[in-house]
């Protein structure tokens, strides 16, 4: 997963991308660093591409995107979002949904 630095950057991959989706963390989060290899596994499997942020690092984010707790899994088709997931992810739910935006993809090609 590629580590998104800047809310500006973030801005910038939401306009380019059709798809993707994003992994949020914070700092002391032990349910974070459960989920996020299991998460990046999942996300290898998928065409689009996936990405990570730490709003510790990028505060602008939580506020923008209305994160109020971590770890949140998001998926994105066409600049909105599509799918969320809070704090106790079910990854099957989530590989329903990553299905789903894949299929999306596709369609739109």
């Amino acid at each position: 997963m590629k580590e998104i630095g800047s809310f500006q950057e973030w801005r910038d991959i939401v306009e380019q991308e059709p798809q993707l989706g994003l992994f949020v963390k914070t700092n002391h989060c032990s349910v974070c660093e459960g989920l996020y290899p299991q998460v990046a596994a999942l996300a290898e499997q998928y065409p689009f591409p996936f990405y990570r942020v730490n709003v510790a690092e990028v505060p602008e984010i939580a506020g923008q995107l209305a994160l109020f707790t971590a770890p949140v899994v998001l998926l994105f088709h066409e600049g909105k979002e599509m799918a969320r997931f809070a704090r106790f992810v079910q990854l099957e739910q989530l590989r329903h949904r990553m299905d789903e935006l894949e299929k999306w993809g596709t369609a739109d090609a």
